[in-house]
């Protein structure tokens, strides 16, 4: 029998799905990659911010301490001071950026972070509040920030789902909720105690200063709770980039994605705001930057997480070690943030809103 020919049309078919399949692995390749050296970047970051201080130890010292020996000196400066502040600044990283592009996902707009929409606005207003009119300390105030950040996105999404869900007004709402909110906190605090004022400024800057176990742990377990269910519908979140009709036509249910990742980031970003405090951009810079490095149609979530947290170690050690003096990460944050924001307000005015 006469070897069968592949006509045009089939070898034309075929180079076109070895091509996509190349493609794809490319994408792999690369998504792999990006992630990996994020993730050294970060080590590194914490390894440093473990070991550097008015008193340096070494790697061996901090292994030690954070294994569980007794070293003189170390165990309280790294075991009680260093390791939870560098706990947290991870934490707040990963719960920042998860938060972030889950927002910009959602509603298919790199300006629709949660600290350009209101809701880091809703917990710090609610904080200072507590503070200076209630007179509450300690966990109240954390409690407190969670309820404000929880109530905010409600009434966000409340005021924005009149005739169906739209991402644009979403994003006019929050904005108008947000400069209604930071009056309400410039207003509390021309009227506070020069003492109250102090530590009220701790919920508009984003400090990780004086950071300890007790503000690790609830952090740590409403990600040890959210974090595996965000990740467990990561590939839902990707396809409602495509659009709700898309997306449903695909078998992704819309509406429930929808709903669990708007109470998931709400609930992380409550929590890590109730810890710190709102840290300027690191939830709007994130998922571009992370967009930006692991190239298109890879999934965000993962990379954005990385990207958070090298955003809040990195520019805690410049707040630090860099400038002078100490400053709270979020001056450093805040100072990277707003040229970004410019770049990104022009450049999404140019070419459309995607990430």
């Amino acid at each position: 029998m006469a070897a069968r020919v592949p006509t045009l049309r089939q070898a034309q078919g075929s180079d076109a799905g070895a091509a996509i399949a190349a493609g794809r692995r490319m994408r792999r390749r690369r998504h792999v990659v990006a992630n990996s050296i994020l993730g050294a970047l970060l080590v590194a970051l914490a390894a440093t911010a473990l070991m550097v201080g008015n008193t340096f130890y070494t790697p061996d010292e901090v292994i030690r301490v954070v294994l569980g020996e007794t070293v003189p000196g170390a165990s309280f400066t790294v075991g009680e001071l260093r390791l939870p502040r560098t706990a947290m600044a991870l934490l707040v990283g990963i719960a920042f950026g998860i938060g972030g592009v889950s927002f910009q996902t959602l509603l298919r707009n790199p300006l629709a972070a949660p600290d350009i929409i209101g809701i880091t606005q809703g917990a710090s207003a609610a904080a200072v509040v507590g503070i200076v009119v209630l007179g509450l300390s300690g966990p109240s105030v954390s409690a407190l920030a969670v309820a404000g950040a929880l109530v905010t996105a409600i009434a966000i999404y409340l005021l924005s789902n009149k005739g169906g869900f739209s991402g644009i007004r979403v994003i006019l709402i929050g904005i108008g909720i947000a400069a209604m909110l930071q009056s309400v906190i410039s207003y509390v605090l021309s009227r506070a105690a020069q003492w109250d004022i102090q530590t009220a400024m701790r919920w508009i800057a984003g400090s990780l200063n004086n950071a300890s176990w007790d503000d690790v742990a609830p952090l740590a377990v409403a990600s040890l709770v959210l974090l595996p269910l965000l990740f467990a519908q990561a590939r839902a979140l990707g396809m409602l980039q495509l659009g709700d009709d898309s997306a449903a036509g695909l078998g992704v249910r819309v509406n429930l994605t929808r709903v669990l990742f708007i109470i998931g980031a709400v609930a992380l970003l409550a929590f890590a705001t109730a810890g710190t405090g709102p840290i300027a951009f690191v939830a709007f810079m994130a998922g571009p930057i992370a967009a930006r490095i692991v190239g298109p149609g890879a999934n965000l979530l993962l990379p954005s997480a990385l990207v958070g947290a090298v955003l809040v170690l990195g520019g805690d050690l410049l707040a630090q070690f860099a400038l002078g003096t100490r400053y709270p990460v979020g001056v450093v944050t805040g100072v990277l943030g707003a040229p970004y924001l410019i770049y990104l307000l022009i450049r999404t005015n140019r070419s459309g809103g995607s990430l």
